[in-house]
């Protein structure tokens, strides 16, 4: 059976620690010691994150198709007169994305903003929550 040490298991599910350690005490999830350290049972992590996947984001579309998306923060917009690169950082992933400088602009895309990258096969569709 596959265990994971709470700081392992936090970063799979990408919260922090403490939200995980919270979590153990209220029952959402369970914990053992093993080895004399905390570790959750990796069936048990794989349903918790199959459930934080599923839940409902009150700030999404009720009709988009892309399934894929990642929160993150804007690092760097490079724009010319027709297409705009724009990088975000969204957890440990770095997304590039090329849109139209008029989309950029309407999305008021710009360092520092928070977006949320939608990915779907190869494109990569960026909104403001």
């Amino acid at each position: 059976m596959a265990s994971y040490r709470i700081a392992e298991a936090a970063d799979l599910l990408g919260v922090s620690d403490d939200t995980l350690r919270r979590w153990v005490e209220a029952g959402r999830i369970s914990a053992l010691s093993e080895e004399g350290r905390t570790v959750v049972a990796g069936a048990d992590l794989a349903r918790l994150a199959a459930e934080l996947a599923t839940a409902p984001d009150p700030q999404r579309a009720q009709s988009v198709s892309a399934r894929n998306r990642l929160l993150g923060l804007v690092t760097k917009v490079t724009k010319d007169t027709v297409m705009a690169q724009v990088e975000l950082i969204c957890g440990p992933y770095r997304i590039v994305s090329l849109m139209s400088s008029e989309a950029a602009d309407d999305l008021g895309l710009e360092p520092g903003v928070t977006a949320v990258a939608s990915i779907k096969s190869t494109n990569v569709v960026v909104e403001r929550p």
